[in-house]
């Protein structure tokens, strides 16, 4: 067993220098770490913040977004690829990505922990500066959350995102409104994430789409852009592109056709950028989850500047997404939060 300068076994070094757990700080402890991280956090809007039974707000448009997503250890992160603070960075991204799918803005944050006693302090201060980054980067505060303890070799990061349609945007633009006669458009690029996730299982630990995996960020000022451009359905791509349209195509009740030519030269861009070879970049860019850019129909020649127009939406006797002439099984083509 290999030892510091000073004797004590290397391990039990590096378990005292994370220092003190949940469980010897207690929830005063816990919160009084937390806070620190949220102080200097933009308000606008915020009423009453962290620290009281429950947070008010004011809404500036008269209705309110929500949604939540959650994030667990060994599930949705590994600790030895990704860090509390970038836990934290990919929560904020991934709801407010929803947000942003709908024609919305954020106005606030909510955080849940769920761990273990034994998690170290340290990692719950880092998550939440992770989230006080990305919603200091996105204009959108904190507001509180909750703390729960959880059996041990749990860890759970759940958050809640609100919300409100953007300026100039009358209704929420819906997964169901895709029209025949309409194009199928992205946001940037699709890939980086799952092409990330690759690199890692290969060993490596930086580059772009390592970085991508682990802590996206994407405009989501286009959300509004697209909605104002007059979109007729729209999602983040979450769960993968082929996925994701298929939600879509089912939703509206048509057929939404890929163009092959579009979609390999994404996966060229991944291959330049340094995904491990064109299938895996063509799977990436099919299949790969948790990129969070925007897939949107949208009117031919309503497209907003800088999107991709990826097909064409078609009538069709069964709703689905087609690549390469043929209708794709869903369960085939990106992430599935029980079935992989």
């Amino acid at each position: 067993m290999s030892s510091t300068s000073d004797g004590m076994p290397r391990a039990a070094a590096e378990d005292a220098a994370r220092g003190p757990r949940l469980g010897e700080v207690g929830e005063r402890g816990v919160l009084t770490e937390v806070f620190a991280a949220l102080r200097d956090l933009p308000g606008a809007g915020v009423v009453v913040g962290p620290g009281d039974d429950t947070a008010l707000l004011t809404v500036g448009r008269g209705a309110v977004l929500a949604t939540t997503d959650t994030m667990v250890r060994g599930e949705d992160w590994l600790d030895e690829w990704s860090t509390a603070r970038d836990v934290g960075l990919k929560a904020v991204t991934q709801n407010l990505a929803d947000l942003a799918a709908m024609g919305g803005v954020g106005t606030g944050l909510l955080l849940t922990l769920v761990a273990e006693r034994s998690l170290p302090l340290s990692w719950a201060r880092e998550l939440t500066e992770g989230l006080a980054a990305g919603a200091s980067r996105t204009g959108v505060p904190v507001l509180g959350g909750d703390l729960s303890a959880a059996p041990e070799g749990t860890v759970a990061v759940s958050v809640t995102a609100l919300g409100e349609l953007g300026e100039g945007v009358a209704q929420p633009v819906l997964r169901s409104g895709a029209r025949a006669g309409d194009v199928l458009a992205v946001s940037g690029p699709l890939g980086r994430s799952g092409a990330g996730l690759e690199l890692l299982r290969a060993g490596r630990r930086s580059g772009p789409l390592v970085d991508h995996h682990r802590r996206p960020v994407t405009d989501l000022g286009q959300g509004v852009l697209a909605a104002r451009a007059g979109a007729t359905a729209m999602i983040d791509v979450s769960d993968g592109l082929l996925r994701d349209a298929d939600r879509i195509a089912r939703a509206s009740g048509v057929v939404l056709e890929l163009d092959e030519d579009v979609v390999t030269g994404l996966a060229r861009r991944l291959v330049d950028d340094g995904a491990p070879g064109q299938q895996t970049a063509l799977g990436a860019v099919l299949r790969g989850g948790e990129e969070h850019e925007l897939l949107a129909s949208l009117p031919a020649g309503a497209v907003p500047p800088g999107w991709t127009v990826l097909g064409q939406v078609l009538e069709g006797r069964t709703p689905g997404v087609r690549w390469r002439g043929e209708l794709v099984d869903p369960r085939q083509g990106g992430w599935d939060h029980f079935g992989g």
